[in-house]
């Protein structure tokens, strides 16, 4: 449950097509929970406080973020998911190529501020695999940064230039972690600050990460008072818990962390004591560790890697579907945001559900 697992499709169980096919519709993302014009725009931002840590002789840190926004009307094309080159990069095939999503590339957002959520990926995964959750928290009325972390998964970067994994054999996490806290405050910097390129109210921000970027979201709330509240999907802390606490609002979301087994509990019953303000923990016990990313209903549509080894498939994807796996980490995770960022009580985060019968409270 550490680290998330490196995708390679060997083929795709059904072709890819293109947005244009005549008579086709092309695969879609899961729509987002309303019908909201959205928008979404990708930066390349560069840190010139700091060198690259993994790569110093690379100069300073270079990031690819995607935004997704509520938006103006726009009669323009849906945006792709990825690239040919970075699903290639990615799966070893561009089967990714030929999904579009809902959001319209460059598309005017709506003039009014809006809460700020900030998405990090798994290790080994690319920001783009959190696109089902962030259009559709866009969707409710977020606006939504998703970022790569360089070096950590293939980044393609602007005029095709791809960045490979450099430290995906021999990965130092609890330096993982430290590196990604200070990504996420870097672009935090830059979204809050002048010039801008979305409205965000700037009282009102949370850190959602999966795997690594789910403890590298508490990590960024305990060092920036800035962020509100934090997500883990699954994600193990890695680093020793803060002696004083924190007393912010902490979601973990997890799958199977219910069995009474050290694999399963222990990282996070070790840090629960030091979450000292609003918390819950979450089970899915069909879940995997993918549940909460894009990865299920990839595997729905286009069948499972072959190249994962059948002793992992239990632990990584469960026996939850990609339709069920998509409506509750959304219904869940926007409850939660709801409820700390607009004072919005939620009933999903207080007792069972009929709706998500999925999803058990432990704590």
């Amino acid at each position: 449950m550490a680290a998330a697992l490196l995708l390679a499709f060997a083929a795709p169980a059904a072709p890819a097509v293109a947005a244009d096919s005549p008579g086709r519709s092309a695969v879609e993302t899961p729509a987002p929970t309303t019908r909201q014009p959205l928008g979404t725009k990708t930066l390349h931002l560069v840190d010139t406080s700091r060198p690259d840590p993994w790569k110093p002789s690379a100069g300073h840190r270079e990031l690819m973020v995607s935004l997704w926004y509520p938006a103006l009307p726009s009669r323009a094309g849906r945006a792709p998911y990825m690239s040919a080159a970075l699903s290639k990069a990615m799966l070893g095939s561009d089967v990714l190529s030929g999904v579009r999503t809902h959001a319209v590339a460059g598309a005017r957002p709506a003039p009014v501020a809006r809460p700020l959520v900030v998405l990090s990926p798994g290790f080994q995964m690319s920001r783009l695999t959190l696109t089902a959750l962030g259009e559709d928290l866009a969707s409710r009325g977020y606006a939504v940064a998703a970022l790569d972390h360089t070096y950590e998964a293939p980044v393609e970067f602007p005029g095709g230039r791809i960045e490979p994994c450099l430290i995906c054999e021999k990965p130092d996490l609890d330096a993982v972690v430290r590196n990604r806290a200070q990504d996420i405050r870097f672009l935090l910097d830059r979204l809050t600050g002048p010039g801008s390129e979305l409205r965000v109210d700037r009282h009102r921000i949370a850190v959602v990460g999966h795997s690594i970027g789910g403890a590298s979201a508490v990590e960024t709330m305990r060092e920036d008072p800035r962020v509100d509240a934090a997500v883990n999907l699954d994600g193990d802390f890695f680093l020793d818990p803060p002696a004083k606490g924190l007393n912010r609002p902490v979601l973990l979301l997890g799958a199977q962390r219910g069995r009474d087994t050290e694999d399963s509990r222990g990282d996070w019953e070790r840090n629960w004591s030091h979450l000292t303000g609003w918390k819950r923990w979450l089970d899915v016990p069909d879940g995997g560790h993918m549940t909460f990313t894009d990865v299920p209903w990839i595997v729905d549509r286009f069948g499972r890697p072959a190249q994962i080894p059948p002793e992992q498939v239990p632990g990584q994807f469960g026996t939850l579907g990609g339709a069920r796996a998509t409506a509750l980490t959304r219904a869940y995770v926007a409850a939660f945001l709801d409820r700390q960022l607009r004072g919005r009580p939620s009933p999903l985060l207080d007792r069972p559900s009929t709706a998500y019968p999925e999803v058990t409270i432990l704590k």
